[in-house]
């Protein structure tokens, strides 16, 4: 089901969250998550149109990897990244499944906003420290889980649904399906410790300067100010 929405609709209806932004508010420009990644082998884990590949391309990396479950998908971020003179190797394949990326090779491992569609997040942790050299680093963020939980009603915040329901639903979106899971922080984290990862870094707060510098006066924002709207975790392979 995801695989043909992302094929059909795909970022043309949601919108690309792309690097330098790991969400709605937070920026790899105020966090440095990366060091510098010139000579670095880099995979991404759902490249979407490619945005985020350029990204690591202009900043030098020596090579360029993506998998990602839509082959549109796939055929739009090597179009953008050939118009930018850039290219990456690309895989088209569920995360979950083993797909012909090498092991023990990478130096960077990351994913913006995709990591939450994975159907075994655990599964799929292991897969990518095995992707990994000893001492590699992967960086992903998604959707906080208590955002989900959380809707803005009559100028105040309730829940709407319980933090510890991981189940899964279908969204609908622009005449399109989707099904999700909303797990829990902790699920996120006892993965990466299950897989062979320590956490060095997690964000969740609001940047100010960015909402500031958007004059945003929705909903979302209002809401972003409050509770985090993304969190973004920075991991290294043991």
């Amino acid at each position: 089901m995801n695989s043909f929405y992302w094929d059909t609709k795909g970022n043309d209806f949601l919108g690309a969250i792309v690097l330098p932004f790991y969400g709605a508010f937070v920026s790899e420009e105020k966090c440095r998550l990366f060091d510098d990644v010139s000579g670095k082998k880099m995979l991404e884990i759902g490249c979407g149109n490619g945005q985020s590949l350029k990204y690591q391309g202009e900043r030098k990396a020596s090579e360029l990897w993506a998998v990602d479950i839509s082959e549109k998908q796939i055929a739009k971020a090597t179009q953008h990244l050939k118009a930018c003179g850039l290219s990456a190797k690309m895989i088209c394949s569920p995360m979950e499944e083993e797909c012909g990326i090498p092991v023990d090779y990478f130096d960077y491992v990351y994913s913006i906003y995709a990591i939450g569609w994975t159907t075994e997040l655990e599964g799929t942790f292991c897969r990518i420290a095995s992707y990994l050299k000893k001492d590699g680093v992967f960086i992903f963020s998604w959707s906080h889980p208590i955002h989900k939980c959380v809707v803005a009603e009559n100028n105040r915040l309730a829940f709407k649904k319980c933090y510890f329901d991981e189940s899964w639903y279908a969204v609908t979106l622009d005449e399109g399906a989707l099904t999700l899971s909303d797990r829990k922080l902790s699920t996120y984290v006892n993965a990466l410790a299950k897989a062979g990862f320590v956490i060095e870094q997690m964000i969740e707060e609001t940047d100010e300067e960015i909402m500031q510098s958007r004059d945003d006066n929705s909903e979302f924002a209002k809401k972003a100010k409050m509770l985090p709207v993304t969190f973004v975790i920075k991991a290294r392979k043991l």
